[in-house]
């Protein structure tokens, strides 16, 4: 363990270390999906198609907006989030529509410490529990470790919602703990989860994430035959 000169215990160099760059908005490609800036004019008829498909609006309950009661409500949430820098939106594409079915961000952008989040992730019904929904999060990944060289890269939720919470964990975050009463949203109380993963985790969750999404994991339906965990094992 290093200490300085008072004998007290302190954390490793980074005598190398510089500020990481802004995110930036170029597409990123994959075989499954595209994610690009999100653009009303571009994708506000599409998502508010796809995300018609969830008719009670259940998905939205753990997001701070939403559900919308009519097409002029959500177009004003469209033009206000993609008017901001941080979130910053990216919409997810499906390459073999050509229709964006799925928003994420990424947010809590601190490039002097080299930490981001990803974040105000809506995955419509067509897009859940799909090879598009891992493949984005990984070119997510992809860019914030490889492209940018940020060095922690977090995932946070309601401690309530347990599908958010199953899918940081398959995807490979780490759990780090409760913030109690972290947040009021919607009229109510958040405890946050909290999740990370760190650049010396990436390569070996990259090589997973390589093998869960390879055309030879896949079977005659389009499933993946073993699981993301498994290539983890």
């Amino acid at each position: 363990m290093r200490q300085n000169t008072f004998g007290q215990p302190i954390g490793p160099a980074l005598a190398d270390w510089k500020t990481c760059p802004f995110p930036n908005t170029d597409p990123m490609n994959g075989t499954y999906c595209r994610l690009e800036k999100l653009s009303p004019a571009q994708h506000g008829d599409q998502l508010f198609s796809a995300f018609g498909d969830d008719t009670d609006g259940k998905n939205w309950t753990y997001l701070f907006d939403g559900p919308f009661a009519n097409r002029a409500e959500f177009d004003t949430w469209l033009g206000r989030i993609t008017q901001s820098q941080d979130p910053l939106f990216f919409a997810i594409v499906d390459t073999t529509t050509h229709q964006a079915i799925g928003v994420a961000s990424y947010m809590r952008i601190t490039p002097e410490h080299g930490t981001i989040e990803v974040g105000n992730i809506h995955f419509s019904p067509r897009l859940q529990k799909t090879p598009l929904a891992t493949e984005a999060m990984y070119l997510m990944m992809r860019r914030a470790f490889e492209e940018l060289g940020y060095r922690r890269y977090e995932w946070k939720c309601d401690a309530l919602n347990a599908p958010s919470r199953s899918a940081a964990e398959r995807l490979g975050f780490t759990f780090e703990g409760i913030f109690r009463q972290a947040i009021v949203y919607k009229g109510r109380s958040r405890d946050t989860a909290w999740f990370s993963m760190i650049d010396s985790e990436w390569p070996a969750l990259k090589a997973a994430f390589e093998k869960w999404l390879a055309a030879e994991n896949s079977d005659d339906h389009g499933k993946q035959k073993q699981s993301l965990k498994s290539f983890r094992a």
